[in-house]
């Protein structure tokens, strides 16, 4: 079976347009892959310069995962910091990969842009993420089409110390290139935290009746007929409802005499009944951060013992170590 590696930049509580276009289809991947989820705590001390803030959202994060569905005993689910042999193979990467490929990078290439002097995480991180990589023998790595450049840059450096060292030094991995669906927020522009139009993924209650009520519709009356494609309460409806009850919605806004707050009623239901259960165990995960930390702790054992099978398959080749 092939292995498929996601990773999870820890920054904040993500909404349901971040669930519905990553967490949903990057869970769904345990169903033909062998699988490993990390959360990429070094990547983001790129930005994060708050020690308890970093700390709070690696654990936001493991509650999210476990609760949205992430099994831990069927996946690798662990801590980047907590298998510093990716540091190690990092470094090996780095002797391989000329500067000219990492100032090309999008990350290093846009702060340049903006006239920003960007710090040299930012330059070497496409490095450390090929480490990530690499280091685990992964044979496929899900991305969006926007994020191929990611992973050439593994792919290439694979290759190289492949031809430098000897075939079967790493595996080269490919891409699974998925189309995230668009998930638009209560202005019915994509959602997104920076745009803040977000619908956050563990909201419930008068809080996230409001935030339905709040979606931007058309201004027609209740009689009159509506199209449902293309507004964000359809939109948003039919990714989390089954298409039998999406089909039901659609075929009574043609039909007149079903207003758009009768619509956004049936939205706020859905998502109750979707996420609720989601809801509650997040509470509680995240309420027991020993626990998350023992999860953690497990799924970086057993991570590493494939991250120290690599290494010394690198040492050997590149006579680095002991022999032996």
């Amino acid at each position: 079976m092939k292995t498929s590696l996601t990773g999870i930049k820890p920054t904040h509580i993500p909404h349901i347009g971040n669930y519905l276009g990553a967490i949903r289809p990057a869970l769904r991947l345990s169903e033909t892959f062998r699988t490993a989820y990390f959360i990429a705590d070094y990547h983001a001390l790129t930005t994060v310069r708050d020690a308890s803030l970093l700390r709070g959202w690696v654990y936001d994060v493991a509650a999210t995962w476990l609760a949205c569905g992430l099994d831990p005993e069927k996946t690798l689910f662990y801590r980047q910091s907590d298998v510093p042999e990716v540091f190690e193979l990092a470094w090996v990467l780095s002797c391989l990969v000329a500067t000219g490929q990492l100032e090309r990078g999008v990350a290093y290439k846009d702060a340049m842009a903006r006239g920003e002097v960007p710090n040299a995480g930012i330059f070497y991180y496409p490095v450390l993420m090929a480490a990530d990589i690499l280091l685990f023998d992964t044979n496929i790595v899900p991305i969006g089409a926007d994020q191929k450049q990611h992973l050439e840059l593994a792919r290439d450096v694979a290759s190289r110390v492949n031809h430098v060292y000897g075939e079967g030094t790493l595996v080269v991995p490919e891409p699974l290139i998925g189309e995230a669906p668009l998930v638009p927020g209560t202005d019915g522009q994509k959602m997104s935290k920076s745009r803040g139009n977000t619908i956050p993924l563990f909201e419930g209650g008068k809080k996230l009746r409001k935030l339905c009520l709040g979606i931007v519709t058309g201004s027609e009356t209740l009689e009159e007929p509506k199209i449902a494609e293309g507004t964000a309460v359809f939109e948003i409806y039919k990714q989390i409802a089954s298409a039998e009850k999406a089909a039901e919605m659609d075929a009574k806004l043609r039909a007149g005499g079903y207003g758009w707050g009768h619509a956004k009623d049936e939205l706020y239901n859905a998502i109750e009944a979707e996420f609720a259960p989601m809801r509650d165990r997040f509470v509680a995960l995240r309420a027991d951060t020993d626990a998350l930390d023992a999860t953690l702790h497990r799924g970086a054992a057993q991570a590493r013992e494939v991250a120290q099978a690599t290494i010394r398959r690198v040492r050997a080749a590149v006579g680095t170590g002991a022999v032996g």
